[in-house]
This record gives structure tokens, C-alpha cells and sequence, in this order.
């Protein structure tokens, strides 16, 4: 798959990592593209659990902000993708452990969140919801896994400051349980994927299916004009302004 490498490790851990340079950002190609790795892994009984992480200094930067403004068709078909991806990911009856290696921002967040268990490297770079700074409305599956994962005070710092933190922060905002050094990262989060792996595939499937059923559903529950209004968001003047000067401040970098 062009922008995730699937890598089967030992124990039957499979590892995708999001590789679509220079920011792991979202588009219509990466999510088909995880979506896709994510039903393989689904099928596979070989497959135990699975990692996912990022290539690079970035788990991801979100979503791709760069393309030329999409028509009515063109957001259905991105939010539905973002929506698919993510509901596969809750509701995947195996084992799904993120490792954030790196910049995991806005939507790169949420799917560091969507997974069940998330390990982070101790390291120099940023994390955050900064999705309200930018004048970007939250799909209605980021909301639910934010609030599946995080208690309400820490979701209301994350989505209504809009802050970016150091990843030393990781931890007391409660996005990864660890953090760890550079040198034992990865081991560790082979060893604990595999540790998963081992346990009876249907009672991992039971438990976990019950703890995000609540969530699934209501995502799935919204109607298309819920969407629609969401979607409006990103074209008022002032969002497309906090965009264009955001934009304007990574190029400048």
C-alpha cells in the first residue's frame, strides 16, 4: 500500500506504519490506504495484533491541509473515510497498540487515541487538538473516541485550548500510558502487542467490543445534515482565515 507499510513482526504482531512523507498527513489515499491495512489485519487469523505508527519525525500532522478546497462530493467522500477508518479501528477484535513516535497532531492525535493501548516516545516534538485554533470542525467519531479515551477535564483542555504540548505532557493528558526511551520503544511495544496477542482472541473481542459499542454507536447514529452543519464549519471566513494563516506559518518554517 503506497502510504502504509505493513510489516509482519514476530508472535503475530502486524505493524503499519503511516508513510506519506513529510508529515504523515491525512488524505483521501493514506485513510483507503489504513482502512485497507486495517480489514487485511481483520482477515488475517495470523494476525494477533497490530502496531501503527509513523515514518519519520510525525505519527501524523492530521488532515492534509495543503489540496485546492474540495466540493460537496469530494468532503463526503473524506469524511466518510475518516469516519470508516476509525470505526474499524474501535471495533477491530484484536488488539491495536499505538506507538507515537513523533508529532501526533489534530487528527494525528485521534488515531493515536483510536487505538486500545498507546505507548509514546520520550522525545523533543508535539502533541495536541489544535483543530478549534484552526477554524476545523471535529467529525463526530474524533469527538466520541476523544471522549471515550480521555476523562472530560483533560478533553475540554485538549479541544477548547487548542494548545500544542510538549510530549512530555503525553502522559497527565492521558493520551499514552508510557513514555519511553528512544532505545527500548519499539521493544516494548513489541512486547506488549505481543503480551495482548496471546490472550483468547474472543474474550479480547467481548471486552473490547462492549467498551466502545456505546461510541460506535452514536457515530454511526448521525444523520446527514448533523454532517453537513459540522462540515459548514470549515467554510465560514473566519475558519478559512485561521487555515490560510496557518497555512502561511509552515511555510514559513
Amino acid at each position: 500500500m503506497g502510504t502504509v507499510r505493513v510489516e509482519d513482526r514476530s508472535a503475530g504482531v502486524r505493524w503499519l506504519t503511516l508513510d506519506r512523507p513529510p508529515a504523515n498527513a491525512e488524505n483521501e489515499t493514506l485513510l483507503a490506504d489504513l482502512l485497507a491495512a486495517v480489514e487485511q489485519a481483520d482477515a488475517d487469523s495470523t494476525v494477533r495484533a497490530v502496531v501503527l505508527t509513523g515514518a519519520g519525525k510525525f505519527f501524523s500532522g492530521g488532515f492534509d491541509l495543503s489540496p485546492p478546497r474540495r466540493d460537496d462530493e469530494e468532503v463526503v467522500v473524506m469524511t466518510t473515510l475518516f469516519r470508516d477508518v476509525h470505526v474499524r479501528l474501535l471495533t477491530l477484535p484484536k488488539p491495536t497498540i499505538a506507538m507515537m513516535n513523533g508529532h501526533a497532531i489534530a487528527g494525528g492525535l485521534v488515531l493515536v487515541l483510536a487505538c486500545d493501548y498507546r505507548l509514546g516516545l520520550d522525545g523533543d516534538y508535539r502533541i495536541g487538538l489544535n483543530e478549534v485554533a484552526i477554524g476545523a470542525a471535529y467529525p463526530k467519531v474524533a469527538l466520541e473516541i476523544v471522549r471515550l479515551r480521555l476523562s472530560h477535564q483533560r478533553a475540554a483542555e485538549l479541544l477548547l485550548g487548542a494548545a500544542l504540548y510538549p510530549a512530555s505532557q503525553a502522559i497527565r493528558l492521558g493520551v499514552v500510558d508510557e513514555l519511553l526511551a528512544a532505545d527500548k520503544l519499539e521493544d516494548t511495544v513489541l512486547r506488549r502487542a505481543s503480551r495482548m496477542g496471546a490472550f483468547p482472541r474472543e474474550a479480547y473481542a467481548h471486552a473490547k467490543l462492549a467498551l466502545t459499542a456505546d461510541a460506535v454507536a452514536r457515530v454511526m447514529a448521525e444523520t446527514r445534515e448533523e454532517a453537513a452543519r459540522a462540515a459548514a464549519i470549515w467554510q465560514t471566513a473566519e475558519s478559512r482565515a485561521a487555515r490560510a494563516q496557518q497555512l502561511e506559518k509552515l511555510g514559513r518554517k
